[in-house]
């Protein structure tokens, strides 16, 4: 009696999960088109421009290269997203990101730090969700801790325009409005 209940429930869970359930479409299912979100951003001021010339690229360079973007980003808020293929709350969140960086990225600069992740599994992740930024590659995670991120992912770090931490969101946002909160809360275009 209850193996038959619990197996009842096993397949009502997986007809839920499959039908849609709460899990997100994926990138491609939504229609998330990077080269129509990047037109988008044309006219953005240069420091942000160059974010989206480097759109969906993995970037080497460590923390000296990291920081150097910082540079030239001050004078505007900063999300840094750091993510990893492997991380399922990622994969949840990122279609938000390409949301929101699309509709707020000529004020707001948005980054990524890949962490403790392999080239192929990072590149393959960015294929099926694409980015309207690019992302720095950090293996042992010496520019999270450079920007005070937390070693769970996702995380999510907000530097106001003078390149101060402003907050820290750990794990993954579920919504578009969430996110949208916490930059027009923490950060000031």
């Amino acid at each position: 009696m209850i193996a038959g209940l619990l197996a009842v429930l096993a397949v009502v869970a997986i007809g839920l999960a499959q039908a849609g359930g709460k899990e997100p479409r994926t990138a491609k299912a939504q229609g998330f088109d990077l080269r129509r979100a990047l037109a988008d951003l044309r006219g953005a001021p240069q420091p942000l421009a160059s974010l989206h010339a480097q759109a969906n690229d993995l970037l080497g360079g460590g923390r000296r290269a990291f920081r150097a973007r910082l540079r030239e980003l001050r004078g505007h808020p900063v999300v840094v997203n750091k993510w990893a293929s492997w991380c399922g709350p990622c994969r949840h969140e990122f279609p938000i990101f390409q949301q929101v960086s699309t509709e707020r990225g000529r004020t707001i600069a948005f980054v990524g730090i890949d962490g403790k992740d392999g080239h192929s599994p990072a590149a393959e992740f960015l294929r099926e969700f694409p980015l309207t930024y690019p992302s720095y590659v950090d293996p042992d995670e010496d520019i999270a801790r450079a920007v005070g991120a937390p070693a769970n992912y996702p995380i999510t770090v907000f530097l106001d325009a003078r390149g101060r931490q402003a907050f820290i969101r750990q794990g993954g946002y579920a919504s578009r409005a969430q996110l949208e909160t916490d930059i027009d809360r923490y950060l000031k275009p």
